[in-house]
């Protein structure tokens, strides 16, 4: 069973940056597709960033040039490096993860088998 943990949430000011990382157990498979997501309060989910097996990545339009997607291998750990913080960007922020080698409609979430519990990042005015 995979299990994907996210940390590196927090509170920071407009401008300011955070990492987040998910460490990612129980792999099965050699291949899949990881996303990135966020849940601001009465809003749905939506996909900020997608990485393929292959190291090839996507981003929502409203994150592109401020957030980098990557991905540890050796260490089974995602990241979420996040630049010039907005306060549209305060959410939940989930990592997820599905037996693909392609993230192929990667920003659907209802097509991903495994989530995390979610870390908080709020972002300040």
């Amino acid at each position: 069973q995979v299990q994907l943990v996210e940390s590196g949430g927090g509170s920071v000011q407009t401008g300011g940056s955070l990492r987040l990382s998910c460490a990612a157990s129980g792999y099965t498979y050699s291949y899949y597709c990881m996303g990135w997501f966020r849940q601001a309060p009465g809003k749905e989910r939506e996909g900020v960033a997608t990485i393929d097996s292959d190291g090839s990545t996507n981003y929502a339009d409203s994150v592109k040039g401020r957030f980098t997607i990557s991905q540890d291998n050796a260490k089974n750990t995602l990241y979420l490096q996040m630049s010039r913080l907005k306060p549209e960007d305060t959410a939940m922020y989930y990592c997820a993860a599905r037996i693909s080698w392609r993230c192929i409609a990667g920003m659907a979430s209802g097509t991903y088998n495994y989530w995390g519990q979610g870390t908080q990042v709020t972002v300040s005015s």
